[in-house]
């Protein structure tokens, strides 16, 4: 990859993130956003950064899981502390926090880092399915009103026409690449390849079903974590399990869309919940309100595992 092309992947999210967070406080008075932190029940707060530090506890260990295959048996509090230290480098370089982790297992516990970088890869794809599933089920419990959204948006008609052109145009593109030997055929045939068979490698898993219901425990602990947080806002106390899902998936890809959802992440949950008729003040407030308090808990663990890491393998090896 060129220089220049590397330095916009670390330099354009970096951007826009700072660009959304002027754009996101621009669109609420400062004292009004602290007024906000000060009255909110932390009680919720605290309660949903236990359940999402039970999650990353659970996500290390389900790697435990795939370590096992390659004949190696790691320590948890090393995969506890690579997962943590992962997220807080995320916030630096997008996407550096996998390779920093797949380096830490290579340097604490000895697994070549093209075989844990292999496994972490393999994990994204199960939690992808997990997102795809989430989405699925909003889509289900939502579609009525999901469609009359639309439909106010749209022409009935012209909607239908739409959706018949897109699914053409999906067919096509699938014939195409199936049959076609381009480099971006290649490229999509290899993806969806690798999908597959990280997918079936999950299944070939001695302990398949314990990684299976880790996947479904960190996944319902994050879904958990976004719900039980927006208690710590009286004005957001009749909002809808629909509402939740949709603010919880915008959120997910607001956090790949900058460096861990810097400014992204309060508008997604706007965008999200202004359509189920939340008013945009709490509603903006809860983003920053969650968003911080999340990070804050990345930044400290995260931190003090980067500097634990030496010290607790240190004594391990002098024992």
């Amino acid at each position: 990859m060129s220089k220049p092309k590397s330095i916009l992947k670390v330099v354009l999210p970096l951007l826009l993130g700072v660009g959304l967070v002027w754009y996101s406080l621009s669109k609420i008075s400062i004292p009004i956003l602290v007024q906000y932190f000060k009255d909110a029940d932390y009680s919720w707060i605290v309660l949903g950064v236990v359940l999402g530090i039970l999650s990353h506890a659970s996500r290390a260990y389900r790697w435990l899981y795939m370590a096992e295959p390659l004949g190696f048996k790691p320590k948890f509090a090393n995969s506890f502390m690579a997962v943590y230290a992962a997220y807080l480098i995320n916030f630096t370089i997008p996407r550096a926090g996998e390779i920093a982790r797949a380096s830490i297992l290579t340097n604490y516990e000895g697994i070549p880092f093209d075989k844990g970088f292999g496994t972490i890869v393999a994990e994204r794809i199960a939690d992808t399915i997990m997102l795809l599933l989430i989405i699925a089920i909003a889509f289900f419990l939502e579609f009525e009103f999901i469609y009359n959204f639309f439909a106010e948006k749209f022409n009935p008609t012209s909607l239908l026409f739409g959706g018949a052109i897109l699914l053409f145009g999906v067919f096509t593109l699938f014939l195409f690449i199936k049959k076609s030997n381009s480099k971006f055929a290649l490229k999509v045939k290899g993806f969806v390849s690798g999908l597959l068979e990280g997918v079936l490698s999950i299944f070939k898993m001695k302990k398949k079903w314990a990684f299976i219901g880790h996947t479904l425990f960190i996944w319902c602990l994050y879904v958990l974590m976004f719900y039980v947080t927006t208690f710590a806002l009286p004005e957001l106390e009749n909002i809808s399990i629909a509402a939740v899902l949709i603010g919880f998936i915008l959120a997910s890809f607001s956090i790949a869309a900058t460096n861990g959802g810097i400014g992204s992440f309060p508008e997604a949950i706007v965008i999200a919940l202004t359509l189920f008729g939340m008013a945009e003040d709490p509603s903006r407030a809860f983003g920053w309100i969650m968003w911080s308090t999340q990070t804050l808990v990345i930044i400290v663990i995260g931190g003090l595992s980067l500097l634990y890491l030496p010290v607790y393998n240190r004594k391990k090896t002098t024992v």
